[in-house]
């Protein structure tokens, strides 16, 4: 029986590098040509990236777009043989104003041999699709080998409408483009849905997902193929650019070419992906921004450990700084811990003693705070203080300044605007507390990098004597269930008292989340690690007259 070759591309797209994503595709086409390839199956819209947000509203972009996409049309005609599913944004006219299409077309050999238009347009979590596209789902077939393909587009897969469609049309095996981001438990989620799939149409699966990070979103790749029983048969790397091919028969099965890459579960695979989540997170917005480097107030605390390491794995020690910045209450074995990781990591360490500018700041307030009582403010004002200063070393250098605060502070609010929080990317904003720890242990199963004693102290703000997080917050691994049950599942107050939470502990932590709202709105991106983060998936007022109760 004769075969035809698929090849998944996993394709670091970067948002509005047109000509930059066009030769990511080309070097995947001369490679896959070079094995033989029958089909090469890229991303949705790798062509612009994804997410590409308003760009879409401005008609030079989409012409501009247009135009490189013909060029490719052109430059691929040299791959004879090759057919190339590339994502692209279509216009129904190809005029400025004329409707929009989150697309794929098939080229070869110089000619558009069918162009695909998503019918399925994601409108929730971080997806907003319906404010840029209208939907289509025409079904689009073609077949290489005696093998009849459909093409569908990424949330096309989650419902029965267009993957029947394309059964009805002839199509064996479906070839999948997709930008679909990392969160924990999504890989398992796509797998579930893709067998779902397989059922309802009775046709094989091809996936192939972008890789890489975009502002706030990491794509994780993990593409794969599926036969019509729904075995996984191929699978690429997580967090990594690959190309890997699949033979396809007649009757849809699947097989691959290479050895299967095992993707079952593995000791620590959750805190294994989000570290390499962040890893890549971090060195894609370095990257595609053209930061030359970061820097890091390093405290001697969990957070800013774990955030140093990451940002070493992702950058390299040479491409990083870290400064501490002790005051009056900054105790001896925060300083020691601070030096020794730098030290283990061979990255610049520096020390700024902010006692002194402190002073001057009180003393310039002291008489506006006369007959008030001292409260956080004066905490504050430390906090402010290394702000300052770190973002002044950004300014000097060029270089990012990151931002340590976890998810459970940026919920709760513990954290200081303008402090803490100036920097140009929160490298674990969606990361909680409890995770930090379990990503600091897991960084340390072959050598430890971050020192013991960072992770087992009681974590604390140092902004006062024997300051303590458990003094103000709940304990934290109460504290995260809530957050995970009240902001990620979106479950009542109620539901999670009903679920064994204390109610003052509930009440506490709802109040805390509406109320610093407005900090949030001025808090820097960060990766996005969770099935909900506070960003593009989390829209609620500043101005917000509801109260909930348990």
């Amino acid at each position: 029986m004769s075969t035809a070759r698929v090849s998944i591309a996993q394709i670091n797209a970067c948002v509005g590098d047109l000509a930059g994503n066009a030769q990511r595709v080309l070097a995947a086409a001369r490679q896959a040509h070079e094995q033989g390839t029958d089909i090469l199956l890229t991303p949705e819209l790798v062509l612009t990236g994804y997410p590409p947000e308003d760009l879409l509203l401005r008609p030079q972009f989409v012409q501009e777009q247009l135009r490189v996409l013909d060029g490719l049309r052109q430059e691929l005609a040299q791959f004879k043989g090759l057919r190339v599913v590339i994502g692209h944004v279509d216009s129904a006219a190809g005029a400025p104003g004329s409707p929009l299409y989150n697309a794929a077309s098939v080229l070869f050999e110089g000619q558009v041999l069918g162009c695909y238009r998503k019918r399925e347009l994601p409108n929730y979590s971080v997806f907003d699709e319906q404010r840029y596209f209208q939907a289509d789902g025409t079904p689009l077939t073609f077949e290489v080998a005696g093998v009849t393909f459909g093409v569908v587009i990424c949330e096309d897969m989650w419902f029965d409408r267009a993957p029947t469609a394309a059964r009805a049309a002839g199509a064996r095996v479906l070839l999948v483009p997709n930008a679909s981001p990392y969160n924990t438990g999504k890989q398992d989620e796509r797998q579930r849905v893709a067998r779902h799939c397989v059922s309802v149409s009775d046709c094989a699966v091809i996936y192939a997902n972008l890789v890489g990070g975009q502002d706030e979103l990491v794509f994780d790749g993990a593409s794969f193929a599926m036969d019509r029983a729904g075995r996984m048969t191929a699978r690429l790397a997580d967090f990594a650019e690959a190309v890997q091919s699949v033979e396809v028969d007649a009757e849809g099965n699947v097989r691959p070419v290479a050895p299967l890459q095992a993707p079952g579960v593995v000791e620590g695979r959750t805190e294994a992906q989000v570290w390499q989540a962040l890893v890549l997170g971090v060195r894609d917005y370095l990257g595609k921004n053209r930061f030359p480097g970061v820097i890091i107030g390093l405290s001697g605390g969990i957070d800013s450990a774990v955030v140093l390491a990451v940002a070493v794995d992702a950058l390299g020690a040479d491409n990083v700084r870290a400064v501490m910045m002790p005051s009056r209450y900054t105790a001896d074995i925060s300083q020691i811990d601070a030096e020794d990781m730098a030290r283990r990591l061979g990255v610049r360490y520096d020390v700024i003693t902010i006692g002194s500018v402190v002073d001057s700041f009180e003393a310039m307030l002291a008489p506006h705070f006369a007959g008030l009582a001292v409260d956080a403010t004066e905490e504050n004002i430390q906090a402010r203080a290394r702000g300052t200063l770190l973002m002044a070393l950004s300014n000097k250098t060029g270089r990012l300044v990151l931002t340590t605060g976890n998810k459970s502070e940026m919920t709760t609010g513990y954290c200081t605007l303008y402090g803490d929080m100036a920097g140009g990317f929160a490298v674990i904003k969606d990361v909680p507390k409890t995770l930090v720890y379990r990503l600091a242990v897991w960084r340390n199963r072959e050598q430890e990098i971050i020192p013991d004693r960072i992770i087992t102290r009681p974590p604390s703000a140092e902004l006062r004597e024997d300051q303590k997080d458990q003094d103000s917050l709940p304990p934290y691994d109460i504290l995260d269930g809530i957050i995970e049950r009240y902001m990620e599942r979106n479950e009542s107050a109620a539901e999670i008292v009903a679920a064994g939470f204390p109610r003052e502990a509930v009440e506490q932590v709802v109040r805390l989340i509406r109320i610093n709202e407005y900090k949030r709105r001025q808090a820097p991106p960060g990766p996005r690690i969770t099935p909900r983060a506070f960003g593009r998936d989390w829209r609620y007022p500043v101005t917000n007259g509801f109260r909930e109760t348990a």
